[in-house]
């Protein structure tokens, strides 16, 4: 896509999805705004300017972000229970948080699930969008609040998603991410503002499924790691050229030497049946003249 914008029926499918949080960008369809345009945008953008909101100040989260699974739209008759059944379908559930009203007890209708490893909530990531629970149908997304740069909840006028009676929609997430601008692309306001510009050329369709973000690893895991491999290989090559099987590589010489052994056998043998010219009682010249016809009578049947 070019510089100025995209056109075209690709462009018009195409969508982006935020990287980092900014509160103008999010209340933009395209992501290419540059006043906010409700006050719910403005409150949001005070609080990130002065940053009142602290992400990882909540006493209450105590989960691995990089394991745990938001889960939203949820019905306010589910309990943890029910909860918990439907997300053990996609892994071990280690821990489990419904958020409920601090006055009245009752379900805000969202939660966090955390797994025992990575690889399960992924899975969750994946499949358990838009499934229902309890007659409701859900939505999942990864652990924005603690992986997504610049984050502001919805209670301080920011998130994402939302719906159109609420008057607040939020774009750049799962649920409804950016559509590719159809007109000019302010680059210098948006970088005048700190707004992350629409990628260029790097868009999904709707059907794509974005990747959560990974764990950072160090450089001594990294290490690490590639030393395990490696003693790995090492380890495979030497049971394979140690062991006395064939069929699995290993035992060359035993192995060589058993196939020149054999196949001096199979010739022995062959030889062995062939007729020789002293047990036939019959003459060499005439066995010859029976198999293979003689050059007068073959030119006389043509």
């Amino acid at each position: 896509m070019s510089r100025g914008g995209g056109s075209g029926s690709s462009s018009v499918s195409s969508v982006f999805y935020a990287d980092a949080y900014h509160p103008i960008q999010v209340g933009s369809i395209d992501g290419t705004d540059i006043l906010p345009h409700d006050n719910g945008v403005y409150r949001a953008l005070l609080c990130s300017k002065a940053a009142l909101y602290d992400p990882f100040g909540d006493p209450k989260v105590t989960a691995d972000p990089y394991c745990t699974l938001f889960v939203g739209r949820l019905s306010h008759l589910t309990t943890e229970d029910t909860l918990r059944k439907a997300m053990s379908e996609y892994g071990r559930v280690k821990n489990l948080r419904l958020v409920r009203h601090i006055v009245t007890g009752a379900s805000r209708g969202y939660a966090f699930v955390e797994f025992e490893t990575e690889k399960e909530m992924r899975r969750a990531y994946k499949d358990a969008h838009h499934t229902f629970i309890d007659d409701s149908e859900i939505i999942v997304d990864y652990n924005r609040q603690q992986l997504m740069p610049g984050w502001i909840p919805r209670r301080l006028g920011g998130g994402l998603g939302g719906k159109k009676e609420s008057g607040q929609l939020r774009f750049g997430g799962r649920e409804r991410p950016f559509r590719a601008p159809l007109r000019q692309i302010p680059f210098d306001d948006l970088k005048r503002l700190g707004i992350p510009p629409p990628p260029e050329g790097r868009y999904l369709s709707r059907f794509q499924i974005p990747s959560p973000p990974r764990r950072k690893r160090s450089s001594s895991e990294i290490e690490d790691s590639d030393e395990k491999g490696k003693r790995n290989v090492s380890s495979r090559w030497h049971e394979r050229s140690s062991s006395p099987d064939p069929s699995y590589g290993g035992g060359r010489s035993d192995y060589s030497e058993d196939r020149h052994q054999k196949h001096r056998r199979h010739h022995s043998s062959r030889h062995d049946k062939r007729p020789s010219h002293a047990d036939t009682s019959e003459p060499t010249h005439r066995r010859h003249d029976r198999r293979t016809p003689r050059r007068d009578n073959f030119h006389n049947d043509y």
